[in-house]
């Protein structure tokens, strides 16, 4: 018998470094080293994300998305959320990503953008229906440990710099969010997690491009988790990955994605088991990039508090700093996409601003295309500015401050460093069981979804996912018709 060569040799991790302390920590911290309102937390995240799967699945460009991969990967054995149909544990992964992130409507971590919920519970999902049994205290833990993951890998490569490079932010650090959950349920050692991250970084990917007009921008987290599902199935059946990949000078992660904007490594270990990054995950009220709330809740408060007509608005003039304006300002032309509308800060401030709200119904074509929305539109500039707004917050990227011009020449002004849902204000558990009877108000039957609901918000008590598994795979309806 050979020897094995060294390309297939299962080296232990080094315990020094970033890669190697992360690794070590995904493999042994357990369920009961978690505090319990982490793990009540995050099971209000992973309530957050089926809801937004279950509005998102029917929607237009989902079931494109659903009909082009099932061509190309046939049926399977692992559910699609709200289809009734099944496919490959990869492909259900890419879509069911999908559908969380199908109408801009899940969580974001401001300090280091990405969708974690797009992410992890695809992974979970996929590899749950590959594993003998997975009780729900498995899948709780590998939760957080993968809703820890990714804002770690995140604030090491200064997030918000990546959206100002074009880069989708979270479809390239998401991949170890998606290899970690994937990873924790298959119970991998240390020196198996190092090569899972190793596989997770060089599949990572996303072109901020997306945002304008494309569906893929829809698909970038589902992707990833695919691509951190497919990192942590490798190194489970002993396929090696990139050794030490966060600290590596040449090709490593943080070395080339963070080539001149002096990534930080100490990031991906800071207050492990002490600072919990999962409390920090924002969970959105408008149907808009994260980025753009601050400016929506800024006119909604001005509408509250000063009697005004739209029609009396003569201009809107949005300060946002640099990631926002790259991630969030182009002059938008008609026809505008659904996707580019959700993207645009003049669009959302404007239906905002009209509508009182910025939900389902501001997106549907004859919204995006009305004539009163354009106007309004044509009024409002946006400018970058590198001065931190009053009130000051202390993560940056997302203070703004809006003001209204009217036709009587008063000017309305306001600055929030952040909305309602931010790090600092963060949604109540209960307000977040309220956007999940809502999102699934149109889409499901009232029972169906008390039950998701209840087995979820329970589900480190549950002995296996059979119920809540068939509960989500049963067919939704569109809210978009």
């Amino acid at each position: 018998m050979h020897a094995p060569t060294p390309e297939t040799t299962r080296r232990p991790t080094d315990p020094d470094g970033p890669t190697g302390r992360l690794a070590a920590w995904l493999a042994g911290a357990t369920l009961d080293e978690i505090p319990t309102a982490v793990r009540e937390r995050a099971a209000h995240l992973v309530l957050d994300g089926l809801g937004c799967a279950l509005i998102g699945a029917q929607l237009p460009w989902s079931r494109t998305a659903v009909e082009a991969v099932l061509t190309l990967e046939g049926t399977g054995d692992v559910p699609l959320i709200g289809w009734g149909r099944t496919t490959s544990a990869p492909a259900a992964a890419v879509l069911n990503g999908t559908f969380i992130q199908g109408f801009e409507l899940d969580d974001y971590f401001p300090a280091a953008p990405l969708h974690s919920a797009s992410l992890v519970l695809p992974a979970l999902l996929s590899t749950s229906a590959q594993l003998p049994a997975v009780s729900g205290a498995e899948f709780l833990r590998a939760a957080v440990l993968a809703f820890e993951t990714g804002p770690r890998i995140g604030l090491a490569l200064h997030g918000p710099q990546m959206l100002t490079r074009g880069w989708h932010s979270g479809s390239v650090f998401g991949t170890h969010a998606a290899a970690a959950a994937s990873g924790a349920l298959r119970g991998l050692d240390p020196a198996a997690f190092e090569d899972a991250l190793g596989l997770a970084a060089t599949q990572s990917a996303g072109l901020m491009a997306a945002q304008y007009e494309a569906m893929s921008k829809r698909m970038h987290h589902g992707l990833a988790a695919r691509n951190g599902f497919y990192a942590a199935g490798l190194a489970a059946a002993g396929y090696t990955g990139i050794k030490r990949v966060f600290e590596r000078p040449y090709g490593g992660f943080l070395s080339t994605f963070g080539e001149g904007h002096d990534p930080d490594a100490t990031q991906v270990t800071r207050g492990l088991g002490e600072i919990w990054h999962t409390s920090g995950i924002a969970v959105k009220q408008h149907a808009a990039m994260g980025g753009l709330h601050p400016a929506v809740d800024a006119v909604l408060a001005l509408s509250k508090q000063h009697a005004f007509d739209t029609q009396d608005v003569t201009g809107i003039r949005i300060e946002v700093p640099e990631a926002i304006y790259h991630h969030g300002w182009w002059q938008p032309e008609r026809p505008l996409t659904t996707i580019g509308a959700q993207m645009n800060i003049a669009y959302a401030v404007s239906v905002a601003l009209l509508d009182g709200q910025v939900g389902p119904a501001q997106f549907t074509p004859a919204r995006i295309d009305a004539d009163d929305v354009w106007q309004l539109i044509d009024r409002t500039t946006v400018a970058q500015v590198d001065t931190v707004q009053d009130p000051a917050w202390a993560q940056p990227g997302y203070n703004t401050r809006v003001t209204l011009r009217l036709r009587d020449g008063q000017e309305l002004t306001l600055a929030l460093n952040q909305p309602h849902g931010g790090p600092d204000d963060p949604l109540r558990n209960d307000e977040i069981r309220a956007k999940f009877r809502t999102l699934t108000a149109d889409v499901i039957d009232t029972h169906r979804a008390a039950r998701i609901e209840e087995l979820t918000l329970a589900i480190e008590t549950l002995p296996d996912l059979t119920e809540l598994v068939a509960l989500l795979a049963a067919p939704a309806g569109g809210v978009l018709g």
